[in-house]
């Protein structure tokens, strides 16, 4: 887990260098190379055709077209945003994700929040009304990070496909539109559409290198954190999740020197308090719901005995 979140959270430093490189080719080719690295890790484990079957019914075919739809634009404005130099908003966007998968869960699935979690969304409400009116406009990079992949997850919980299955799936459907991006980049005018040329693939070494290793970058911190996630407590997992966006803002202000504003001074403190307060709810919730259990095998025991 540890691993998953080192790689995710220094991923800025990998996507800098291809700074170059614009963002839709970015991640045209970070879809098919992932999407050829799944497949290989699925031909060894003989599944090669799960995905297909995945997308042989109606029902599970809409939900990977629903999924797919927002990880490709979670990963476009991430790699976009890092490009620009808005790398402090995209480490922003994963801190407010687990209060926006609370408001998911509230009214997507009516789950029912605590009063300690009500505080913490509502620390991340004052957050970025402060950045609103400091800033004049919206976080709009940190509102749609967090809400795309707060939505990729609730599409990902309604699917019972394994993570790996899933995903294969979802880069399968939208490689169709990466390989019709690559094949027209160089017939586009790229130098009025995006300020720079396409169609740095093959061109450059060093591009077509990091633009190959995008796929493994992609798959292999995933494959780690499903297989961590089935090993670990959800508390530790969601505590753990807390270092990618923490490398993600060192490397904003410290590795790029981006500019650190007194609106994201206020911010970023009122979000780390409602974070807090959130990670100890959850803590005490899981400590308590362990209590219960164990209380009821050993009465259920002692039942047995009797």
């Amino acid at each position: 887990m540890l691993l998953a979140c080192v790689i995710w959270g220094l991923s800025p430093l990998y996507y800098k260098l291809l700074s170059n490189v614009p963002p839709l080719e970015v991640l045209s080719h970070r879809t098919l190379w992932s999407l050829m690295f799944f497949w290989v890790i699925l031909l060894v484990q003989r599944r090669f055709m799960y995905p297909f079957h995945l997308l042989g019914h109606w029902r599970s075919l809409a939900v990977v077209v629903v999924a797919s739809l927002m990880i490709s634009t979670n990963w476009f404005i991430y790699i976009y945003s890092i490009q620009v130099g808005r790398t402090v908003e995209s480490s922003l966007g994963y801190y407010m994700f687990p209060l926006v998968a609370v408001l998911l869960g509230l009214f997507v699935f009516q789950e029912k929040l605590s009063r300690a979690q009500w505080a913490a969304v509502g620390f991340a409400a004052v957050a970025v009304a402060v950045l609103t009116g400091g800033q004049g406009a919206a976080p709009y990079v940190s509102l749609v990070l967090a809400t795309t992949f707060g939505a990729y997850g609730v599409m990902k919980k309604w699917s019972g496909a394994g993570p790996v299955v899933s995903v294969t799936a979802e880069v399968l459907v939208l490689a169709p539109l990466a390989l019709l991006w690559l094949l027209g980049v160089h017939n586009w005018d790229w130098q009025g559409l995006a300020g720079r040329s396409g169609g740095f693939f093959g061109h450059s070494v060093q591009a077509s290198l990091f633009l190959i290793l995008s796929g493994p970058l992609t798959a292999a911190p995933l494959m780690l954190f499903s297989y961590a996630s089935k090993r670990i407590r959800l508390s530790t997992l969601g505590l753990v999740q807390y270092l990618n966006p923490s490398l993600q803002f060192f490397c904003a202000v410290v590795l790029f020197g981006e500019h650190f504003t007194i609106w994201y001074a206020i911010a970023f403190p009122l979000i780390w308090v409602g974070l807090a307060i959130f990670s100890y709810d959850s803590v005490r919730q899981e400590r308590a719901a362990r209590s219960s259990r164990a209380k009821s095998s050993t009465v259920a025991t002692d039942l047995k005995n009797v």
